[in-house]
């Protein structure tokens, strides 16, 4: 048997077809959503976005609020309310200087989550009778707000930690602390008494 020569090896090795790497992008799995030409393509962006939802739900809570607080009979209930509406225009400004801090222009988009938490509430309060059981189910509405503005601070929070937006970081996080104050007095609320005496109602 015959050896091959160096020479023969390496013209059987330049016939060896070339392996090809695709560059071609690997098509999107079955039900992923088609992003908007707009879409994020980053963190930064992302951020950004979510700036304009929340400026657009606080926006519309400075109008929300007044009518939960005009449907409401306890005292503390009110007060709360209307607490919380001065705190509410507070965080928007707070939000313009946030957007001030990163260098934007304070923009609202349409939130759907606070326009559908918004609707709810008002849902709540034309299928409830004016007393205790519509003031219940306005701390019920009043705190799925608060629960998605603690979510979403808390996101934007991280994001302007992880971006490194100090500035706009400790203006976020003096904000969640709020939310998460208005959600526990909500809570003694409806515990100290309303809720009590709701449950009243039915036995009748």
């Amino acid at each position: 048997m015959k050896t091959a020569t160096t020479t023969e090896k390496k013209t059987t090795a330049a016939k060896k077809p070339a392996v090809k790497t695709s560059t071609a992008k690997t098509a999107a799995p079955k039900g992923t959503v088609k992003a908007k030409s707009t879409a994020a393509e980053g963190l930064g962006e992302l951020f950004k976005d979510s700036l304009k939802d929340i400026y657009w739900a606080e926006k519309a809570l400075t109008k929300a609020l007044p009518k939960m607080a005009k449907n409401a009979t306890s005292t503390e209930l009110i007060s709360a309310l209307e607490d919380h509406l001065a705190q509410t225009q507070e965080h928007v400004q707070r939000l313009e200087s946030v957007f001030q801090s990163i260098g934007e222009k304070a923009v609202a988009k349409k939130c759907d989550a606070m326009d559908g938490l918004i609707k709810e509430g008002e849902g709540i309060m034309e299928e409830t009778e004016l007393g205790v059981v519509r003031d219940a189910g306005i701390i019920a509405a009043s705190q799925k707000i608060e629960h998605y503005e603690i979510a979403t601070y808390g996101t934007l929070a991280a994001f302007a930690k992880t971006l490194g937006h100090e500035e706009a970081l400790e203006l976020l996080v003096a904000t969640l602390g709020e939310e998460k104050e208005a959600d526990s007095l909500l809570s003694q609320i409806a515990e100290s008494h309303i809720n009590i005496d709701a449950a009243e109602e039915d036995s009748e």
